[in-house]
């Protein structure tokens, strides 16, 4: 057997070329892997020894030359034309590429981590799968050795799964420098837009039990503790949770369903953030999703005992409450979750697919009616004003002592949401404050929570009746507060 080995990501690399080694293949290697393993005391050769040609250009060149690509790319019908040209054929290419992704967003430097002959090897190999081998992920290391050992060869079927992970794995690359370079030199978000997603996980279903559903994800964004195998609708549920939790400097809870917050919450503590926000809507929290900004300790673990939920999300958990759960709420999914801060969204439409990204929100609060809001409708306010926006449209949310007290989202009319967020709220709308994701279109708006005994109005403003749902919010003694920004979510 004879392998090429360049790798950038050297883990293993010296395991699975001293077993190369040890079956007498014959290995060549580029400089720095060469020199590291050297340093580990394996005799391999310079691929120089390989083209009869120096690297040249700085390391620029130094595989793309007709002894290697002749040995990599022949046929098996075609072994007698590169004998004669005194070509060696390759059995098995090891490469992985530069770490681009990984590398300052500096011109010179981007472009010299741009890897060239690595790519070319990768493909190479991957395009002749049926007499070549091409690995370019460590984790694969063990296969190779396993196979040589027991078969003296590589099977067809697992050179074919190689190459495909091969291609995908260039296609990936390529990807992200294109991405790269664009906002690099365009200075915009968008250009052609190339989708990739390693680590495909098979999920229970889709929305619906007929649907097929799986998640990809570059690097993992959680990790499951226990439970049931998280689904489509969990992830849904779990994003828009977590988005709204992370609004949140202090200890903060949100239960969602179906995408929606019917409870937000935050406090000193966990517990009576936790608390707070069930008090919100505690029936229709009923089989719902939690996420937490802080750290589930016991305590919290016990408060939840008492209610059904599909799922717990959080940054991290104490020993002691991951023991509680396993014993009182096994079915529960428990997942600890990274701090995602996406700031782009795609979503497909009508035979193609829509790409948004989200700009930095410049908002300035100013007080447009006669009546200021005391400092304490304020706060409550700019509460509010975090939840809406995760809240889908037309979003109402009516807060008090920072917590939800009623939840109006996805009427097509925006008076029936405050109608909605009052009826839900219990009677707790009184001395409450409104927010809204978009402007009041008419005043009959701020007459409903007027009704309700709202005090305190948030919105974006930007209505041709402005002066009229003014006008309306000083004929009932509220104050409003405009943004400037709409937070509308379809």
């Amino acid at each position: 057997m004879r392998a090429i080995v360049s790798v950038s990501d050297r883990r293993n690399i010296n395991v699975l070329v001293k077993e190369l080694i040890d079956m007498n293949a014959e290995i060549y290697a580029t400089s720095g892997t060469l020199n590291y393993l050297i340093t580990n005391n394996l005799k391999v050769k310079s691929i120089e020894e390989l083209t009869n040609f120096p690297e040249i250009l700085s390391g620029r060149v130094k595989t793309l030359h007709p002894n290697v690509f002749g040995g990599i790319l022949a046929r098996s019908d075609q072994l007698k034309e590169i004998e004669k040209l005194k070509i060696k054929k390759i059995d098995l290419v090891v490469v992985n590429l530069y770490p681009f992704e990984q590398t300052d967003k500096i011109e010179e430097k981007l472009i010299e981590n741009i890897d060239i002959g690595g790519v070319s090897l990768i493909r190479a190999a991957a395009k002749n799968f049926e007499s070549v081998a091409v690995v370019t992920d460590p984790d694969d290391y063990s296969i190779i050795i396993e196979n040589l050992k027991e078969k003296n060869e590589i099977p067809i079927e697992i050179r074919k799964e190689l190459a495909l992970k091969a291609f995908y794995y260039t296609a990936r690359y390529d990807s992200i420098i294109y991405r790269t370079l664009w906002e690099l030199y365009k200075n915009l978000p968008y250009g052609n837009i190339i989708f990739h997603g390693k680590g495909a996980e098979d999920l229970r279903y889709g929305e619906n039990p007929q649907n097929i559903a799986k998640f990809y994800s570059d690097s993992k964004p959680w990790e499951y503790i226990q439970g049931k195998e998280i689904s489509y609708n969990n992830i849904l549920d779990m994003d828009s949770a977590w988005k709204t939790v992370f609004e949140f400097e202090n200890p903060a809870v949100a239960i969602i369903k179906h995408t929606n917050p019917c409870g937000v919450a935050e406090s000193e503590n966990l517990v009576e953030a936790y608390k707070k926000a069930l008090e919100s809507d505690p029936m229709s929290a009923y089989g719902g999703i939690v996420a937490v900004n802080r750290k589930v300790d016991i305590d919290l673990a016990r408060e939840l005992k008492g209610n059904f939920y599909e799922l717990l999300a959080a940054p991290d958990f104490s020993v002691e409450a991951i023991e509680f759960f396993k014993k009182n709420k096994k079915n529960m999914r428990v997942i600890k979750i990274r701090n995602i801060q996406d700031n782009y969204e795609i979503r497909t439409a009508a035979g193609g697919f829509l790409y948004q990204k989200f700009g930095k929100e410049e908002i300035k609060f100013n007080t447009v009616t006669k009546k200021e809001p005391t400092l304490d409708e304020m706060n409550d306010l700019k509460f509010a004003w975090k939840v809406v926006k995760h809240v889908k449209s037309n979003a109402i949310v009516l807060a008090k002592n920072h917590a939800t007290v009623g939840i109006g989202a996805g009427q097509m009319s925006r008076v029936d949401s405050v109608k909605i967020s009052i009826m839900k709220s219990n009677g707790k709308s009184v001395g409450s404050v409104l927010a809204s994701d978009a402007f009041f279109p008419f005043p009959d708006d701020v007459e409903e929570a007027a009704k309700g005994g709202i005090k305190a109005i948030i919105q974006p403003g930007g209505s041709k009746r402005d002066q009229e749902v003014i006008d309306m919010a000083n004929r009932y003694g509220i104050a409003m507060v405009f943004t400037g920004v709409r937070v509308f979510r379809h």
